[in-house]
């Protein structure tokens, strides 16, 4: 009895391996065969190398030698070695190509924005005004409450297996002190985690939504241990500045 299983491809449908072996593709329909088949035993064959084809049943676990974005196929076959995360297969039916509008819901977080991640230094930011404010209050609110750094609470939340390839794909050339909104901003990709490590997690909302918020407005929170910014522009112009004690006093008073 055989079970069906996806496989990750690069965008052209060539493996991720190799990059010019097997199409996935243009095989829709077809079965393809190891390259290799001849060159290992039964007892030879392991995960991890060329001796096998790779797929997952679950498909956020495909990461594993991956990377976005990607081309996704429904796959059939009898695996020869497994694991919890992968399986390896001497030969494997493809059986259709996943559609690419489809893909947010299939993989369970907002890989199309993944793909064409929000860059805030290119966006015309909006005058600073009262709903900005009021953001940055509930940022630094849940900045000063979180029981680890953000970056630990979004890291140990997000699947180990699909965090290398949204991380590499999001990540920019940003200063220390602006990380958080970062991992506010990849946090936001992943809307059906409904636990937060490291946080009260007294509602459903996501608890750095206000860091994500303020990044797909083109603004830029930072503090240096005195002093809260706000930053805009391709040179991330510093277009409001607040004390630490002021902010929390406002903060008090809402």
């Amino acid at each position: 009895m055989t079970t069906q299983f996806y496989k990750l491809a690069q965008p052209d449908g060539f493996d991720f391996k190799t990059g010019n072996t097997i199409n996935y593709r243009e095989n829709i329909g077809k079965t393809v065969v190891v390259p290799t088949i001849k060159k290992y035993k039964p007892n030879q064959r392991s995960l991890c190398s060329d001796s096998v084809l790779h797929a997952s049943r679950n498909i956020n676990d495909c990461f594993i030698g991956a990377s976005i974005p990607c081309s996704v196929y429904i796959v059939d076959g009898r695996p020869v070695v497994d694991s919890k995360e992968k399986s390896g297969f001497i030969r494997l039916k493809i059986i259709e190509e996943i559609e690419q509008i489809k893909l947010n819901s299939v993989f369970g977080w907002n890989y199309s924005e993944v793909c064409n991640p929000v860059n805030p230094l290119m966006i015309k930011a909006p005058i600073i005004g009262g709903e900005e404010l009021m953001l940055l209050k509930q940022w630094a609110s849940v900045w000063y409450s979180v029981r680890a750094s953000v970056r630990a609470s979004v890291r140990a939340s997000v699947w180990d297996s699909v965090w290398d390839s949204v991380w590499d794909s999001v990540r920019a050339s940003v200063w220390d002190s602006v990380w958080d909104s970062v991992w506010a901003y990849i946090g936001s990709l992943f809307p059906n985690i409904k636990t937060w490590k490291y946080t009260s997690n007294n509602t459903p909302e996501y608890p750095y939504q206000s860091g994500a918020d303020l990044w797909r407005q083109g603004i830029i929170p930072s503090f240096d241990g005195e002093k809260w910014r706000l930053h805009t522009g391709s040179k991330a112009t510093v277009v409001y500045e607040i004390s630490k004690t002021k902010l929390l006093e406002d903060i008090k008073t809402q």
